[in-house]
């Protein structure tokens, strides 16, 4: 009788092959050599400030200052990060800062003290983030012409709250936060609220269901909505973030300048994408990291103020910012043309 033998399946009793790995620690390592690659172009910098300002640079007053500088931008960042990840964009996140700002300050709101001045800016942030979203997810407005809109219009409420004067803050709970005697351990408070934002805004990326359907939204629309996804309503919730990432900056820009101004958070909107696009974040959406954006915020800052210490004009920093702009994007480009 003849004893049937099953042929071997594929790849059984075979070593599973080195040549290959898995898709996510593919992307894992990807995102390794990203971070580690911005870390790089930071410590370069540092160099360069040290060697060229030695004594200004690596100051600690002028560190703090630098840390200070980016944790307004970049708490306006990590909501830039969410929105880009689901594909959108929002043009309006320094306009919101100025209007929250100066809302915030007026001699109305003041009367409230500490209390009324954090929750106005709040407020006004979320509201405007409201207004974005219901005309993006439930108005159909593309993202760009609606954010475009909420821009002009925010910067011209802010300008006429302030007749163009710049409104000097009296509370001193706030302008407390912003001196030396309130730091923690050297760490002014700003830096600390920065990092409060930075990590919880990682583990919503990352460790939740919202984090989850965000990059679902941004790498295809059609797909997660037939997953049972609502598109729109996450959409929403998505603008709503960005207005309460830039209400909290607007609070902390008013802790740094102790005023509200029509012109504060001038050009935030090209700064927060710029930092995340080059932290690794794409344009088109699907794919976002906090860690990358807060390294490009530092990177951004960086920059800047070893052109001030330089004494070096401002246009020149401007182009130095868009060539890295430039090669960020045409490095993403080359990155998903081989994967």
């Amino acid at each position: 009788m003849t004893q049937h033998v099953s042929p071997p399946r594929e790849g059984a009793g075979k070593a599973p092959s080195t040549g290959e790995l898995p898709v996510w620690r593919t992307a894992v390592a990807r995102a390794d050599v990203r971070a580690l690659s911005l870390l790089g172009v930071l410590a370069v910098l540092v160099v360069i400030g040290g060697v060229t300002r030695p004594d200004e640079f690596l100051d600690t007053r002028n560190l703090q200052l630098v840390l200070t500088q980016a944790s307004v931008i970049g708490v306006v960042t990590v909501g830039m990060t969410f929105v880009i990840t689901s594909g959108g964009i929002d043009l309006s996140v320094g306009a919101i800062v100025a209007l929250s700002s100066v809302w915030a300050t007026t001699v109305a709101t003041q009367e409230y003290g500490f209390a009324g001045i954090l929750f106005t800016a709040v407020l006004v942030g979320v509201g405007c983030g409201l207004v974005n979203g219901l005309l993006v997810a439930y108005g159909g407005m593309v993202p760009f012409i609606a954010t475009l809109a909420m821009l002009a219009s925010a910067r011209g409420l802010a300008l006429q709250i302030t007749d163009g004067r710049t409104q000097i803050v009296s509370v001193d709970g706030v302008l407390g936060l912003g001196e030396r005697d309130a730091y923690v351990l050297g760490v002014p408070p700003l830096v600390l609220v920065f990092a409060v934002v930075t990590v919880i805004g990682w583990l919503i990326l990352n460790r939740t269901t919202f984090g989850r359907r965000t990059v679902a939204v941004g790498g295809n629309a059609e797909a997660a909505r037939l997953a049972g996804i609502d598109v729109r309503r996450q959409r929403l919730y998505l603008y709503l973030l960005s207005g309460l990432c830039c209400g909290i900056a607007a609070f902390l820009l008013i802790i740094l300048s102790g005023s509200g101004q029509n012109t504060n958070g001038n050009l935030y909107e090209l700064d927060a994408i710029a930092a995340a696009i080059i932290g690794g974040t794409l344009l088109s959406g699907g794919r976002g990291t906090i860690t990358g954006s807060v390294l490009g915020v530092l990177i951004f800052t960086t920059i800047t103020n070893i052109f001030a210490l330089n004494n070096l004009q401002s246009d020149v920093q401007q182009i130095a910012k868009g060539a890295i702009i430039v090669a960020a994007v045409l490095v993403q480009r080359r990155t998903a043309s081989t994967t």
